[in-house]
C-alpha cells in the first residue's frame, strides 16, 4: 500500500476479484466511484476529485489492465470489469455507492445497474453506447485500431499522437514502456465485440441513472442515448451542446464546468432523496 497526505490522494491496493486493484482516496462522506475510460487510469480524474471531494468519500480505481491494476488473463469484457467492481465494493464494505462512469467506465456502470442492481444508490453514465455502430469502427480505424488485436503503430502515431504518448506512458508499471501494446490488443478485442443489449437489459438498472452525452460524441449518436434513457425506468437525461466524446467530461482545460455542476446535482439530489 502506498499512501501520501496533504492534498494528494491516498493511494491503496485491495485485493478483490483475483486482483490487487489500485485506487485512490479523497474526502468523506457518502462513497462516490470514479470509473475512467479504457486506455486511461484513475489519474484521469485527478482535476475532478477537489470538487466532488467537498460533498463524497470520491473512490478512483484502476480497472483490470489499466494503471497500477495488473490483469492476470490479458482478457478485457465490460461484463468481467462490473464483476471487479461488484468485488471492490464488496471487499472495502461500501453500502450503495453512487457511481459516475466516463466512456468505457460508463459500459462497466451500465452492465454493474443491470447485473448488480441492489449495489448502487445512482448511476452517471457518461459516453456510453449500446451498439456498435459504423461510426464506432470508422473511429477505431481511424486512430489505426484496424480490427480486434490488429494495431497500425505508424497511423496511432500520426493520427492521435496525444494518446499514443499517454499510452506510453500511462501504464508503465505494469509491464514497461511497450505494455500499452498489450493493453490495446486485449482492449481493441472487446471495443469490436457487439454489445448486443436488449430493453429486457436495460429494464434490470433500478438505480436512479443520468444519461449524459456531448451532442458531438465521435462514438454514439444523441438518438442513442435518447433510448437509453428512455428504456432505464428511473433515468434523466443530459445532452450537452457543443461537445465532442472527451469535452463532455474534460472540457477545454481538463474539467468542463457543466459536467460538473450537472453531476453534481444528480448525485445530491438521489443522497437528499434517500436519507
Amino acid at each position: 500500500m502506498t499512501t501520501t497526505i496533504g492534498a494528494s490522494p491516498l493511494g491503496h491496493h485491495v485485493q478483490a476479484n483475483g486482483l490487487e486493484i489500485y485506487y485512490e482516496e479523497y474526502g468523506g462522506g457518502e462513497p462516490l466511484l470514479l470509473l475512467h475510460g479504457g486506455t486511461l487510469s484513475s489519474r484521469s480524474w485527478q482535476a475532478h476529485a477537489p470538487a466532488f471531494a467537498q460533498h463524497f468519500r470520491v473512490i478512483a480505481p484502476d480497472s483490470r489492465g489499466h494503471g497500477r491494476t495488473r490483469n492476470p488473463t490479458d482478457e478485457l469484457s465490460y461484463r468481467l470489469m462490473a464483476d471487479d467492481l461488484a468485488a471492490f465494493v464488496q471487499a472495502l464494505g461500501l453500502n450503495k455507492p453512487l457511481l459516475c462512469g466516463f466512456s468505457d467506465g460508463a459500459q462497466i456502470a451500465m452492465e454493474f445497474g443491470m447485473h448488480y442492481p441492489d449495489l448502487a444508490k445512482a448511476l452517471v453514465v457518461c459516453g456510453a453506447s449500446y451498439i456498435f455502430s459504423e461510426q464506432c469502427s470508422n473511429v477505431f480505424k481511424g486512430w489505426g485500431i484496424e480490427g480486434p488485436g490488429v494495431l497500425d503503430i505508424a497511423k496511432m502515431q500520426t493520427n492521435i499522437p496525444g494518446l499514443f504518448e499517454l499510452w506510453q506512458t500511462e501504464h508503465t508499471s505494469l509491464g514497461g514502456p511497450d505494455y500499452w501494446q498489450t493493453l490495446l490488443r486485449a482492449i481493441s478485442a472487446m471495443w469490436w465485440t457487439p454489445l448486443n443489449y436488449s430493453a429486457a437489459d436495460f429494464e434490470k438498472i433500478t438505480s436512479h441513472t443520468l444519461i449524459l452525452l456531448g451532442d458531438r460524441d465521435e462514438f454514439t449518436r444523441v438518438e442513442e442515448a435518447v433510448e437509453m434513457y428512455r428504456l432505464i425506468q428511473h433515468a434523466e437525461l443530459a445532452i450537452f451542446p457543443n461537445a465532442n466524446h472527451g469535452e463532455a467530461v474534460f472540457g477545454a482545460s481538463g474539467v468542463s464546468p457543466h459536467f460538473m455542476s450537472t453531476v453534481l446535482d444528480f448525485l445530491l439530489r438521489q443522497v437528499a432523496q434517500s436519507t
